[in-house]
C-alpha cells in the first residue's frame, strides 16, 4: 500500500482557514438540533500510550458543557483524567450530512449515584418513563458514576448544504 503524501497548504491564509472554529456556532440552529438530538456523540481522547481512542457515548448539553457518564473505573475515565484534551463529534446520518465538531477540556468527577445528566440523556433516547427506568437500573448496579464534562474551546458546524468543509469549498471555486 502506497503512503499518502501530506496535503500542503498553499498559503498562510489557507492554513489558518483549516483550523477556524468559533464557540458562537453552538447557538446556530444546526448545532442546537444536533446537541438536542437522540443520537450518540463520539468522544475522542488520548490513551495512556499516546494513541487516539474514539467511543460512542450518550450525552447531555447543559448550555455550557457536554456531559457524559460511565462507571468510575472505566478505562476512559482514567485516560481522560490523565489527558483532558478531547474532541467530540455529533453527526447525523441523513444526506445532506450535518456535523458538529467540538474540541475542549474535560473534567472528571466521581458522583454518588447516577449523574443527573446521564438520566437526562437516557430520557432523550428512551422517553421520560423508560429513560428513568433505565437510569434507575444503572443506579442499582453502580453506587457512583464518573461524570465527564467537556467545556468547548473550539466548535465548528459542517452541514454539506450551506457550510462545506474548506477543502471542498476551495475546490469548488
Amino acid at each position: 500500500m502506497a503512503m499518502r503524501k501530506p496535503v500542503e497548504m498553499d498559503t498562510e491564509k489557507e492554513a489558518a482557514m483549516a483550523d477556524r472554529g468559533d464557540l458562537a456556532v453552538l447557538d446556530d440552529p444546526v448545532a442546537r438540533r444536533l446537541l438536542e438530538a437522540a443520537i450518540p456523540a463520539k468522544l475522542a481522547y488520548t490513551w495512556h500510550d499516546g494513541t487516539p481512542r474514539v467511543v460512542p457515548i450518550w450525552f447531555h448539553w447543559t448550555g455550557k458543557e457536554i456531559v457524559m457518564a460511565g462507571p468510575p473505573d472505566a478505562p476512559k475515565v482514567a485516560a481522560i483524567q490523565e489527558r483532558p484534551d478531547v474532541a467530540v463529534t455529533i453527526d447525523d446520518t441523513e444526506w445532506p450530512y450535518k456535523v458538529l465538531l467540538i474540541r475542549g477540556t474535560a473534567t472528571v468527577e466521581v458522583v454518588d449515584g447516577v449523574a443527573p445528566e446521564y438520566r437526562l440523556a437516557a430520557r432523550k433516547h428512551f422517553g421520560e418513563a423508560q429513560g428513568d427506568a433505565w437510569a434507575d437500573q444503572v443506579g442499582a448496579m453502580m453506587t457512583q458514576t464518573g461524570r465527564i464534562a467537556v467545556r468547548p474551546t473550539w466548535a465548528k458546524v459542517l452541514d454539506f448544504e450551506t457550510r462545506f468543509p474548506e477543502a471542498l469549498a476551495r475546490r469548488m471555486g
